[in-house]
């Protein structure tokens, strides 16, 4: 499937700015069952200093924003041929090591709660390294954590969305990353885009996980939707956690605030 992606961000500063540098992972990986056909982007406000592969093999641009603006807009589109693995990745590739994703991070560090519901599934019976046991734990996560927006945000950790009972995508993935990670599996987030059924314009990128399995290598799972990912996902960037993977992260110095504007379309 080709899918067609136009993602906008805008920044709008209360004061001219005085230093800002922004880190941007919008580029979808070509590799895995997709590849980009064409991208583009483009930087009202700022100017790219620098681009690079990270770590996780995540394409990075670095933006600094202009000295006296107001305003930053980072238009980012483009087509990707996305084919449907039934959230099949395959092999591990990359300069991180496997092991580095077996490790907690302070957004998927485990607590109690964390620690019951990996011991709920693992007495299921299904073997680590078995598929079951991850399908399993998916839905005993979307059984216990409600989507509801609002409610968290972008420094909440697994642990405390799950004793809230309530988060996003991105809860549900920190929290299936570190349950999967107790469970003996190797885990990572991944951030990108879904084209929804119905619906066109979107205010937010999509997130998921990846567990890596003896048998099949990584493999994709959406507890917010209760699927493995297929030909409607556009995989951008992974790594341990959200920090690792975020779209847009920068730092600002300088008084006063800022509003955060984004605009999505994800078609056919």
């Amino acid at each position: 499937m080709r899918l067609k992606i136009t993602h906008v961000t805008t920044y709008s500063f209360d004061a001219p700015v005085h230093y800002a540098l922004q880190q941007l992972r919008l580029i979808p990986k070509s590799d895995h069952g997709q590849g980009v056909i064409a991208w583009s982007s483009s930087i009202e406000g700022g100017t790219k200093q620098l681009e690079f592969d990270d770590l996780f093999s995540n394409h990075t641009e670095l933006v600094m924003v202009d000295t006296g603006v107001t305003r930053v807009r980072i238009v980012s589109e483009g087509d990707v041929e996305v084919e449907d693995r039934g959230g099949v990745i395959g092999k591990h590739k990359g300069p991180a090591p496997l092991w580095l994703f077996r490790e907690a991070t302070p957004l998927t560090a485990p607590g109690p709660q964390l620690r019951q519901l990996a011991s709920r599934v693992r007495s299921g019976g299904d073997a680590p390294g078995g598929v079951d046991m991850l399908h399993a734990l998916s839905a005993e996560i979307a059984g216990a954590v409600a989507y509801e927006t609002g409610r968290t945000h972008s420094a909440t950790g697994a642990e405390d969305s799950l004793s809230a009972g309530h988060g996003v995508c991105q809860d549900h993935s920190h929290i299936m990353i570190a349950a999967a990670r107790l469970l003996g599996y190797p885990a990572r987030y991944v951030s990108g885009y879904l084209m929804m059924d119905g619906v066109v314009e979107q205010d937010a990128s999509h997130a998921w996980a990846e567990v890596w399995t003896e048998g099949l290598g990584w493999i994709g799972f959406d507890v917010s939707n209760g699927i493995c990912p297929d030909a409607r996902y556009v995989r951008v960037a992974t790594g341990r956690d959200y920090r690792d993977a975020a779209p847009i992260h920068g730092l600002r110095q300088g008084a006063g605030g800022e509003a955060l504007h984004v605009t999505l379309q994800v078609q056919q």
